[in-house]
């Protein structure tokens, strides 16, 4: 995770950045603060990855690299304004020792990336349309030795698969069928007969942007009916409020990146 201290909406690169919105800097540091605190009252171990000055989305830390097995494969931003953050990210792998693959292709990490190890004897699931571009994702494939399925998103709302699409355990997804091409919800269908499906209102709050340990699940709170529908189904919801995080366009899942050593 990487602290919001130098978080702003201080550009427009995706459809809820609004930069006539101001964000509450102190506010927006204490919902990340509770948040990570959250994850560490479940049990899990937060590491701290420096902020840089000039780079305010840091925050969305998840967007930085993805790791299966201790292999990273780094990401290549789109946009200009975040490009710089790679490098960051970068130098923090490889100074733990982990096997880092630099990419050619733009991606931006488990923006556009989910795991399920236990689905299908191993799956990436992977998203193009707004920011990874498609050759990624035969790119991450060789990087990481799994084979990765392809989904297309079709609404700039959800222009990373992390605000369309959560693995919800090593086996099992959530997701919002509307933000994925016609061929893309007929891939999902195939592989996850028995997903759950969110609703545009939990989607567009940001509900499917969530972490899982596979029994508790932090997503944000305004997702509600989303939230019933995890515990119906067995699983445990943990809301945290990301009022001022959202205004930028994410929550929960792209201020955390997973690590898998």
């Amino acid at each position: 995770m990487c602290s919001p201290e130098h978080f702003a909406v201080e550009y427009a690169i995706n459809p809820w950045m609004d930069v006539t919105a101001p964000v509450d800097s102190e506010l927006a540091v204490k919902q990340w603060d509770r948040l990570r605190e959250t994850l560490v009252g479940l049990g899990h171990e937060v590491h701290l990855l420096t902020p840089g000055r000039g780079l305010p989305d840091m925050v969305y830390a998840a967007n930085g690299a993805f790791m299966v097995d201790g292999t990273v494969y780094g990401a290549r931003f789109k946009h200009e304004q975040r490009a710089a953050e790679a490098a960051a990210h970068r130098a923090w792998h490889e100074s733990r020792g982990w096997r880092f693959i630099a990419p050619i292709e733009v991606n931006e990490g488990e923006g556009d990336f989910a795991y399920l190890p236990e689905a299908h004897g191993g799956v990436i699931l992977a998203g193009h349309g707004f920011r990874t571009e498609l050759p990624a994702h035969a790119e991450a494939q060789e990087a990481l030795g799994r084979p990765v399925v392809s989904l297309r998103l079709v609404d700039p709302r959800f222009y990373h698969l992390d605000v369309a699409l959560a693995s919800i355990d090593d086996a099992n997804v959530a997701y919002y069928p509307g933000a994925f091409s016609a061929a893309s919800q007929r891939v999902l269908t195939q592989l996850f007969p028995d997903a759950l499906l969110a609703d545009a209102e939990d989607a567009l709050a940001f509900g499917l942007n969530l972490v899982s340990d596979g029994h508790n699940v932090v997503l944000n709170s305004e997702a509600t009916r989303l939230a019933g529908k995890l515990k119906a189904a067995g699983y445990h919801p943990v809301p945290v409020e990301l009022a001022e995080v959202k205004k930028g366009g994410g929550s929960v899942k792209c201020c955390v990146a997973e690590l898998r050593p």
